[in-house]
């Protein structure tokens, strides 16, 4: 009797461990995400019999996989965002083509940052509906129809033929290609979607780090396709690497699995509980609209979209303006000018990964982080506003792009802390109207260059002077009123 009980006891012990092997492949006794607090099981002989969650989304006709999906969405971010730089480097040739002041060109290199920021959040709202493939591939289009459009008129109108009147042509397909900026925010809620928690910072540091590199390589590549071959051929290459970009992200870019069986008319807890056997673990909340009501009702979101607007806006900024720098006030090549926008640029997005762990591991960490990031910001600032020695003004575009980079990554730290009532909301506000930066600042620093001429190149860097101070008191009163903040979820 003894060895007949033994012997169902060791059987339910083996089924209770395949169990439990099979719900933490399926993403609902994980450890690593501290939701049960249970790690899976050692593997043994049995291993064979537990099905993956790969294996179940195959099983139930799902296309795509986690991996499949970062890498799609992280090409099509890469060439998307490049729009950024559209009329960066490229920006002195059409100034002594159609002879336009420093004023129209502050406009034109801006002009892709207004729809590439004003886009983020509708189209978030409708990637959290309905999945990103759809609005991702949407604005890769739109910006495609842009640039063949530009390049169309470049190659049939030759450069010493261009004219001024064709000036605001050239700011309305701007604002045609500044529309693949747009998906950063779109591709953030579709990689989401696709990894665990555990896994969620690592995918999205890929895809905002990877994407956030190319307006500084476009800078470096453009002004030697420019020297070599001219206006006609650069935006042609362009064209070319932004049609790549947008068949990678076609052919490889998928939506989460809760949205593929969504589409095949399943109901919303049908599809969550299909998805979730998968290995799914985030879906919609729902309530997108109702969290931008209640974070745009609070001081505090505010005080975050100063900070952005700052620091991600201002690097928008400074990646369109700085070749126009470098070149008019201190007489370098376009291509040196380029190479120097790229540090700047590159320098922006590495040092963000560094402010991600500073933010993570001080205490009061983003505010305390932010403040550090602003004023060496701050100094930088200073120095490109005083100086008309080219070895001052590179370190002091070096202090600024490490202070930017630095208190980009902070920004989001706060969010949930400051506003953690209306998160979602609060991150629409912040990514979109702080993004808006990169619109309404090279204006006014072209404005300061047609005000006081050639000396107005330093002088407009007095915006960023004002920006820092007034960001660094946003968050030194964040940073002591935040016991005041509402806490409830």
């Amino acid at each position: 009797m003894s060895l007949g009980l033994e012997a169902v006891r060791q059987a339910e012990d083996r089924g209770a461990g395949l169990a439990l092997r099979h719900l933490a492949w399926c993403g609902r006794v994980s450890g690593a995400s501290g939701d049960v607090g249970m790690t899976p099981a050692e593997p043994s002989t049995h291993q064979a019999l537990i099905p993956k969650p790969q294996l179940t989304a195959q099983a139930e006709g799902l296309a795509g996989s986690p991996r499949q999906a970062l890498a799609g969405a992280t090409v099509g971010f890469f060439f998307g965002f490049a729009a950024v730089a559209l009329f960066g480097p490229t920006a002195q040739a059409f100034r002594e083509a159609m002879e336009l002041s420093a004023f129209q060109v502050s406009f034109l290199v801006a002009i892709p940052a207004l729809s590439g920021a004003l886009l983020r959040i509708p189209f978030s709202a409708w990637a959290d509906t309905n999945g990103g493939r759809r609005p991702f591939l949407v604005l890769l289009l739109l910006s495609l129809l842009g640039m063949a459009a530009l390049t169309l008129v470049i190659n049939v109108v030759p450069a010493h033929e261009l004219r001024d009147d064709l000036y605001p042509l050239f700011l309305a397909l701007g604002i045609l290609c500044g529309c693949g900026i747009a998906t950063f925010s779109v591709g953030v809620t579709q990689v989401a979607y696709w990894f665990p928690r555990a896994e969620q910072g690592r995918a999205l540091a890929v895809y905002a780090g990877v994407g956030n590199l190319a307006p500084g390589v476009f800078s470096l590549i453009l002004p030697a396709v420019l020297a070599r071959g001219g206006l006609g051929s650069t935006y042609l290459l362009w064209l070319g690497l932004l049609a790549v970009g947008t068949g990678w992200y076609f052919a490889f870019g998928r939506d989460a699995w809760y949205f593929q069986l969504r589409r095949r008319g399943l109901s919303v807890e049908e599809a969550k509980r299909r998805a979730s056997a998968c290995g799914q673990e985030l879906f919609p909340a729902g309530g997108l609209i109702e969290g931008l009501g209640t974070a745009a009702r609070l001081w505090r979101t505010w005080a975050l979209v100063l900070l952005y607007f700052t620091t991600f806006g201002g690097f928008v900024a400074l990646t369109a303006w700085l070749p126009t720098y470098w070149v008019s006030y201190f007489g370098l090549s376009v291509i040196a000018a380029g190479a120097l926008t790229a540090v700047y640029s590159i320098a922006t997005s590495g040092i963000r990964i560094l402010g991600g762990v500073m933010s993570d591991q001080l205490r009061r960490g983003g505010e305390n982080t932010a403040v550090l990031a602003l004023l060496i910001m701050l100094n930088g600032a200073v120095l490109m506003t005083v100086t008309n020695l080219f070895q001052v003004a590179v370190p002091g575009i070096l202090l600024m792009a490490i202070g930017m980079g630095i208190c980009n990554a902070a920004v989001f730290k706060m969010v949930p802390e400051e506003v953690p009532q209306a998160v979602g909301g609060a991150s629409g506000w912040v990514g979109g109207l702080g993004a808006l930066g990169g619109f309404v600042i090279p204006p006014i620093m072209g404005f300061a260059v047609r005000r006081e001429g050639q000396i107005g190149y330093p002088l407009g860097f007095i915006t960023f002077v004002v920006l820092a101070l007034l960001a660094l008191t946003a968050v030194w009163i964040l940073k002591y009123t935040r016991e005041e903040a509402p806490a409830q979820r």
